[in-house]
C-alpha cells in the first residue's frame, strides 16, 4: 500500500470514530438538584437554575425594608428578570426577629432567605442550607463561612454625618465633643446593631476598640448637653451608606459625610439560605442575582459597600460612577470579631444606662 493510500485509510478510520461519538455537548446533564450546595452541582447551568425558579414561582424574604440599601429596586428588578414574584415578610424585622419568625412559620409560609448581622448568622448557621454562589472567590475569607451557609453581600462604614452649616468638619469621633453641637446615635445601642456600632466606632484608637473609651465619649456628649435626636442633631454617627442617603435627600447640599481617619469600624450583612426553604431554587437564584455583578452594583448605587467590591474593580464589573459618591475613607478597616462584639455588649449594658442614660 502507498504511503498516500495508507493516510487515506487512517483519515478515514479517524472519522468513522469521530462520527461514532456522539458531540460532548450532547451529553446527558445530571437531575436538578434544587438543594445543592453550588449552582454546578445542582444545576449545571444557570439556565437550568432560572427555568426550576421560575417553575417555583415564588420567593419569601424577610426583614428587607424597600428604603434599605435599595432593596426595593433591588426585589423588584430580580422579579422583572426571573418572573418570581416576591413576597416580603415583616420588612423592619431585625435579624434576631427574622431568625424568630422563622422557628414560627413552617412549610410555604417560611422565609426563604435570610439578611442577617454576622452575630446572628454565626450562632444560627445550622439552620441554613450550604450554597457557594458562582462569585464566592471574590467575597474575602473573613466575611463568609467556609461551609457556605452564611457570606456577605454589602456593608459599609461607620460615619459622620453632619450640617456644615452649623459645624465644622470633625477630624475624628472625639471632635464631636464641641460647645453647641448637637450629636446623634440612630437609636439605642442597647438594642440597635448601628448605634451600638457607632459607640465602638468612637471608641478605636491605633486600630484597637475599647467599648469604655466610646461609653466615656457619650458620657461627656451627655453631661455637655450636646447628646440629642437624629431629627434634631448638628452630628449624626450612622453607616456611611445610610448618612449618605441623607445627604443625596436634603436640599441644598449642606448635609455632607465624613469617615474619620483611622477609625474605620466595618459591618457586613451576611445572606443566608434555609435549610428548610419553601422555594430553594428561588433561593440560590437570589443569592446568585444578590452576588452577581448587577446586584452589587444596584447595592453600590445605593451607597453600600459590595462585598466583591475588589474583584469586580479589578475585572472592570464595576459600577465606577456609584463608586465615586462613596464617601472617602483611609485606614485599614477593622471589624469586631464574635468575642469582641460580646465583650463590648456585655459592658455597655452595665454602664450605658448608669452613665450616659
Amino acid at each position: 500500500m502507498t504511503i498516500r493510500a495508507c493516510a487515506v485509510v487512517v483519515m478515514l478510520a479517524s472519522v468513522a470514530a469521530a462520527c461514532s461519538k456522539p458531540p460532548a455537548e450532547n451529553k446527558p446533564l445530571p437531575p436538578v438538584n434544587p438543594r445543592a450546595a453550588s449552582l454546578s452541582a445542582g444545576f449545571a447551568t444557570m439556565e437550568r437554575l432560572v427555568e426550576t425558579a421560575k417553575k417555583e414561582g415564588t420567593l419569601t424574604v424577610v426583614g428587607l425594608p424597600r428604603t434599605w440599601v435599595g432593596y426595593g429596586e433591588i426585589m423588584d428588578r430580580f422579579s422583572d428578570k426571573y418572573g418570581i414574584k416576591v413576597v416580603s415578610l415583616s420588612p423592619e424585622a431585625a435579624s434576631r426577629q427574622e431568625i424568630d419568625l422563622a422557628n414560627r412559620l413552617r412549610g410555604g409560609q417560611a422565609p426563604d432567605v435570610f439578611d442577617l448581622g454576622m452575630d446572628v448568622a454565626t450562632a444560627n448557621a445550622k439552620r441554613f442550607a450550604p450554597y457557594r454562589v458562582t462569585g464566592w472567590a471574590d467575597i474575602p475569607d473573613p466575611l463568609k463561612d467556609q461551609d457556605g451557609r452564611w457570606y456577605a453581600a454589602y456593608g459599609g462604614y461607620m460615619s459622620i454625618g453632619y450640617d456644615s452649616r452649623k459645624v465644622p468638619a470633625p477630624s475624628s469621633f472625639a471632635a464631636l465633643a464641641r460647645p453647641g453641637a448637637q450629636v446623634a446615635l440612630p437609636g439605642d445601642p442597647l438594642r440597635m446593631a448601628s448605634a451600638f456600632s457607632g459607640v465602638m466606632a468612637a471608641s478605636i484608637s491605633g486600630g484597637h476598640p475599647d467599648a469604655a473609651r466610646g461609653v466615656d465619649l457619650f458620657a461627656r456628649l451627655k453631661k455637655g448637653g450636646m447628646l440629642g435626636t437624629p431629627d434634631r442633631a448638628t452630628a449624626v454617627l450612622d453607616w456611611d451608606y445610610m448618612n449618605a442617603a441623607r445627604a443625596a435627600a436634603r436640599e441644598g447640599g449642606h448635609w455632607r459625610v465624613t469617615i474619620p481617619k483611622d477609625a474605620v469600624l466595618a459591618s457586613y450583612y451576611m445572606q443566608a439560605i434555609n435549610v428548610d426553604a419553601p422555594h430553594p431554587a428561588a433561593a440560590r437564584l437570589w443569592e446568585e442575582f444578590l452576588l452577581s455583578d448587577e446586584g452589587q452594583n444596584l447595592f453600590l448605587k445605593a451607597y453600600a459597600r459590595p462585598a466583591r467590591m475588589e474583584g469586580m474593580e479589578m475585572r472592570g464589573g464595576m459600577d465606577r460612577d456609584a463608586a465615586a459618591k462613596l464617601p472617602p475613607a483611609s485606614g485599614a478597616p477593622v471589624i469586631l470579631t464574635i468575642p469582641e462584639q460580646d465583650a463590648a455588649k456585655s459592658y455597655l449594658k452595665a454602664h450605658w444606662a448608669q452613665t450616659v442614660g
